[in-house]
């Protein structure tokens, strides 16, 4: 197999020109303030099936957004050219756009003194300089898929993928912010699949990480998930009723997106949150703790400053139980007339949302298998799917798969029931297990609900 290597890591030096540049178009233009963000992607994939390759991407992306501020009217556009000719028009199609946009009381930029010190993201150690080619792709997706292969029982064709992207972003704001960065992802997925009396499954496992050497392990991926396939089989739906159900991580991590996304200050200055009354209350069991660190060493969404300048911090989201804090961004903390919290997104052709930087709920100090035994009977969630949520009431439904316990113990697998309750009852309710892993932007343990509505038959 040829030598083909990944392409070379973009220079946020190479980028920060243009956008100096793209300012002072708007500026000339009839921008009172701008921004402008260029973001440069590259990625290199590899996908196998029956010990050969499937498929190979390799793309490269340039993207330029701005945004134009004339007094309290906004626009903003995005574009690939990155001529001159075509620089200028962008800036004026965004002054004109702006010129006819309604007004908006809470749009802006930061004020100066808002900006935080600028730090160097490179001591997060975000990108790995380690040199990937095709080959060394292509030999992590093969071993990963004969690592599923190898679990008995596994007797229909696998597929895993090996990934590597790279990315540059340079950003400048009219108001003196100044920033940029060079990330890495590197990632390898599986997908298992097994056949018996007629009845088909699938499962799955994957890892990602910054840096090459956090990756899982090829053989640990590969058994995962053709051992979870194996365990579906014979799943059927079971007798419904109210139980003690346990999430898995994978599971669970659901139940935390429901929270984050309801604290969010735009959502509450909407009235659309079920948490918009909460603040200062117990939203959960007084044992819990939900933590965002946006400090972790090469964790997936670390950083030092927002995209809107101002500093991010360690912050208990929930302390005891207690709701502490909605997440701001400028915008929404103007809306609500509250200290911004550090948490604005600045996306390429769109205003500014929020972003929360590698949030966990803390571990529990019981194993899952402890929490099993403890409750006697009940369901372990493995796969969830079709949920439905209505975030201004907080009630919730889903459809389930996974295993039955008994006496503690792992029986029969089950498929195709639904459980369904309202997030307040359930939040309050939830046990953590002790299996927290640190590895994606949300992350929970597994979580245990011990009484929870499920239909089945």
């Amino acid at each position: 197999m040829s030598k083909i290597k990944a392409p070379s890591a973009p220079e946020p030096t190479r980028l920060d020109p243009i956008v100096k540049d793209m300012l002072l178009l708007a500026k000339q233009a009839g921008a009172g303030q701008a921004e402008a963000i260029l973001v440069e992607s590259r990625n290199l994939s590899v996908s196998v099936r029956e010990g050969v390759i499937e498929d190979v991407e390799s793309s490269e992306t340039l993207d330029l957004g701005l945004r134009v501020l004339i007094g309290q009217q906004q626009s903003c556009v995005s574009s690939s050219d990155l001529s001159k000719n075509g620089l200028q028009k962008m800036a004026e199609r965004a002054c004109a756009m702006a010129a006819q946009a309604p007004e908006d009381p809470y749009c802006g930029l930061a004020d100066p003194d808002q900006l935080a010190k600028a730090q160097a993201d490179e001591q997060l150690q975000l990108f790995d300089p380690a040199e990937i080619d095709l080959d060394g792709l292509t030999k992590r997706a093969l071993a990963t898929e004969a690592a599923a292969l190898d679990v008995s029982g596994i007797n229909l064709p696998a597929t895993a993928s090996a990934s590597w992207t790279v990315g540059a972003v340079a950003h400048r704001t009219s108001n003196g912010l100044h920033r940029s960065r060079v990330n890495s992802f590197h990632g390898t997925s599986v997908m298992a699949l097994a056949e018996r009396d007629g009845s088909m499954e699938r499962d799955w496992a994957q890892t990602s990480a910054r840096w090459l050497e956090d990756l899982r392990a090829p053989d640990e991926l590969g058994e995962e998930a053709g051992t979870r396939t194996i365990n579906r089989l014979g799943a059927a739906k079971g007798a419904g009723g109210t139980m003690a159900v346990l999430f898995e991580p994978r599971t669970a991590k659901s139940l935390l997106g429901m929270f984050l996304g309801s604290i969010t200050g735009s959502s509450v200055a909407r009235g659309v949150s079920f948490l918009k009354d909460q603040m200062d209350q117990l939203v959960f069991d007084q044992n819990i703790q939900i933590i965002e660190d946006p400090f972790r060493l090469r964790g997936s969404s670390s950083g030092y400053i927002d995209s809107e300048g101002l500093a991010r911090q360690s912050r208990h989201l929930i302390e005891n139980g207690k709701l502490t804090s909605w997440i701001h961004n400028l915008a929404s903390a103007r809306q609500l007339d509250q200290t911004p919290t550090g948490h604005g997104a600045v996306g390429v052709g769109s205003p500014p949302g929020t972003r929360l930087s590698n949030v966990y709920l803390a571990a529990g100090n019981k194993t899952p298998e402890q929490l099993m035994a403890e409750m006697g009977n009940g369901l372990v969630v493995t796969d969830a799917f079709g949920a439905s949520f209505n975030g201004g009431t907080g009630d919730w439904s889903v459809g389930i798969a996974g295993y039955r316990f008994e006496g503690g113990t792992r029986t029969e697998p089950f498929s195709e029931m639904t459980a369904a309750g309202n997030m307040l009852d359930i939040f309050k309710s939830l046990i953590p297990a002790s299996d927290l892993k640190l590895e994606d932007a949300t992350e929970t343990p597994t979580l245990l609900v011990p009484e929870l509505a499920v239909a089945g038959q």
